[in-house]
């Protein structure tokens, strides 16, 4: 019904291209997912999802909404995110101060919105970087990574704590900060492919 304006469009952002809305919703912006877990080895793949990422947040003409979930049911099973990489590419200062929900279904979800302009030429900036997506851990000890500038010297073997997940150990380190990947096994939660620049580490051991 073209007079039934109390809706929502659900799609894909493939099926978005070339289209424009007053309002949109991104959501699912976490590591694994979006970018999703097979690209993060490629980085023909990971650009193809960079760009289509800046298609999904240039749909919107008045307002653009961001959201992750903190933790997210997989398969049956109760899983913690970490914050999509590409939140970490807008600039602080497009976006307002974060909203955090939690659901009925004990997934909790922190929101970021920016007001755009009317017309698409407000669309063509998305330069910076974001802070950590978290608050940062004033207990801990300075050898804590809260921030991109102060990154953890973290090798194989050694034990850590992480905010969330409790002790484990390191298993494998990837890649160059702040891309540093680290797999750790924790020893509630099992195995977690962490982005160390929003992992909030403190190392034990």
């Amino acid at each position: 019904d073209p007079n039934d304006h109390d809706k929502v469009s659900l799609m894909t952002i493939h099926a978005a291209k070339g289209l424009e809305f007053a309002e949109v919703f991104v959501v699912g912006l976490e590591e694994n997912l979006f970018p999703s877990q097979m690209s993060l080895h490629n980085r023909e793949d990971l650009e193809e999802e960079r760009r289509l990422f800046y298609v999904a947040i240039t749909r919107a003409q008045t307002k653009l909404t961001l959201s992750y979930a903190t933790t997210r049911y997989r398969w049956g099973t109760l899983q913690y995110c970490e914050p999509s990489r590409f939140l970490g590419e807008v600039a602080e200062e497009l976006l307002e101060k974060p909203v955090k929900k939690t659901s009925r279904s004990d997934e909790s979800e922190t929101v970021w919105s920016r007001t755009v302009g009317v017309t698409s030429a407000n669309h063509d900036t998305v330069p910076g970087r974001f802070k950590p997506l978290e608050k940062a851990n004033r207990n801990a000890t300075p050898q804590v990574a809260e921030t991109a500038e102060e990154p953890l010297d973290l090798r194989v073997g050694m034990e850590v704590q992480h905010q969330k997940f409790g002790n484990g150990k390191v298993m494998t380190v990837e890649g160059t900060f702040p891309n540093t990947k680290v797999m750790i096994n924790f020893n509630i939660v099992g195995n977690k492919q962490i982005l160390l620049k929003f992992a909030k580490l403190k190392i034990i051991n």
